[in-house]
């Protein structure tokens, strides 16, 4: 099923599971004291741009151990190597990269089979525009699918869904608006797949170091599908047909279902089922998204997950034009569309893996601020060679996200961790999908090269208001009261 991608083509998705009983948690679970009808926010642990690495983030945390899972020994392997010693997770990394392959595959298929049939580039293009559109439909209304049902059971049901829906799309009589519903589907699908799948690895892998990593991990798979998948998609297309390339994908999907069924642990919803009504999960996705912004500290590290990734992504919107415009040649395209990328895996493998928990943390506050002033060398409006070093540093300022992962996790209780990862993937394929807009849409007016540029001075500005915000908010320098101030007033409304 898709990703954690911030390239569009990360995607894969899912309306809610059938309501069905939550098996009885086990011993140990029940022990533990009951939320209660109305989760509160917890005061933000010590994991912040002036707060000391935890003892326990590493890869030699109990966390793990935790999981009940191959504890680390004193002579345990460290860094990636530790995430990939976790059973369970080579299952969900397996799973991760068949069907995010799958996916861009049947991205670009689907493009080429709506051309056939109509011939009009503009429902080719609102192919790829339908799988980030739905994203915070589904990520708002679907969220609570993730705390109220096992994850095992969300997962494995997001994935058999999104099969279901490809298949139909590879029926003759399926008429081109109903391939763009199915592709709707599939994409309000996604987020809750994704969010699902990011709080459960908590589970798998504890709330430190090696979560990061692995989050890490899934992100790096990402960024190299674009650089694959879309290569992969082409050969596939020279010898077979747009609805035969889409098969790969059912296929895919299938795979990822059965890894993850026989691949993971069975574990207990977060929260109970309630009634089982729809009006109640939808009331819980919606007041879960109330609880999650009304914090403030969580709004403010969502925002500097989103409003980034928001003005990046205008040179590779623009790329087709800036390419024309320095009358670079046909290649050069696939050249700026994957620079960024590049960066950005480059520079992840850095940090994950040369970084300290502590010295990830320390970098992730300037390394934002800083993320988009490549961009700048724009303005004089780059050969070939200088855009592309642009956008490969472009690409590796996204390498804070790795010591965010962190904070962010250990800013959300355990009870809203699906329901806000879930609403922080929809938000984030969501700006950018907005951001590409607006990008194209003032290139409609403005020469490319000063839209890019713009967009670099106008992201770093947005972007240090919400740096200086996340700094007002780091645990010991926000009072008690404005810590729990959202949360307290969301939970007296209900």
């Amino acid at each position: 099923m898709p990703t954690d991608s911030p390239a569009p083509a990360d995607t894969p998705r899912t309306p809610p599971a059938p309501a069905a009983p939550v098996p009885a948690p086990p011993p140990e679970r029940a022990a533990r004291p009951d939320p209660g009808p109305g989760p509160t926010l917890r005061e933000p642990t010590a994991s912040g741009p002036d707060a000391p690495a935890s003892a326990a983030s590493g890869p030699d945390a109990p966390a793990s151990a935790a999981s009940g899972l191959d504890a680390p020994a004193s002579a345990a392997p460290r860094g990636y190597r530790a995430v990939f010693a976790v059973t369970e997770f080579r299952a969900v990394f397996a799973a991760h990269l068949l069907s995010l392959l799958g996916v861009v595959v049947s991205e670009l298929a689907l493009t080429v089979l709506v051309y056939d049939l109509t011939g009009s580039p503009l429902l080719s293009a609102l192919t790829f525009a339908l799988g980030l559109l739905p994203y915070m439909v589904g990520g708002t209304l679907f969220a609570g699918v993730a705390d109220r049902y096992p994850a095992r059971r969300v997962l494995v049901v997001c994935d058999l869904l999104c099969a279901a829906c490809v298949a139909v799309m590879l029926v003759p009589a399926t008429p081109v608006a109903g391939l763009l519903a199915l592709r709707c589907l599939v994409a309000a699908i996604a987020p809750v797949f994704t969010g699902t799948r990011m709080a459960a690895l908590t589970d798998i892998l504890g709330e430190g170091d090696l979560y990061v990593l692995g989050r890490s991990l899934l992100r790096i798979v990402s960024q190299s599908a674009m650089l694959i998948g879309f290569g992969a998609g082409g050969v596939l297309l020279t010898v077979l047909s747009p609805r035969g390339a889409i098969t790969v994908t059912v296929v895919t999907f299938l795979c990822s279902a059965a890894l993850l069924r026989f691949g993971t642990r069975d574990r207990p919803a977060r929260t109970g089922a309630g009634d089982g009504g729809g009006g109640t999960l939808l009331k819980e996705s919606l007041s879960g998204a109330r609880l999650v912004l009304g914090d403030r500290r969580i709004r403010a590290l969502m925002l500097l997950f989103w409003l980034p990734a928001m003005f990046v992504v205008a040179p590779e919107a623009l790329a087709a034009p800036y390419a024309d415009a320095i009358g670079a040649p046909p290649a050069a395209l696939g050249l700026l569309l994957c620079a960024m990328a590049a960066g950005h895996i480059g520079a992840e493998l850095f940090v994950g893996s040369a970084l300290s928990p502590r010295n990830r943390s320390r970098i992730v506050l300037p390394v934002a601020a800083a993320g988009l002033l490549p961009l700048l060398m724009y303005v004089v409006r780059p050969g070939l060679p200088l855009a592309l070093a642009a956008l490969a540093l472009a690409g590796a300022g996204a390498a804070y996200v790795i010591g965010l992962d962190q904070w962010f996790v250990d800013a959300v209780p355990q009870e809203l961790r699906g329901r806000a990862m879930t609403l922080l993937t929809a938000g984030l394929m969501t700006v950018q999908g907005f951001g590409m807009a607006l990008a194209g849409l003032a290139a409609e007016f403005f020469p490319v090269h000063q839209v890019v540029a713009g967009s670099g001075i106008i992201g770093t500005v947005l972007t240090l208001l919400v740096v200086a915000e996340v700094r007002r908010t780091a645990p010991g320098r926000m009072s008690d009261t404005e810590a729990r101030d959202g949360a307290d007033r969301h939970v007296a409304s209900r």
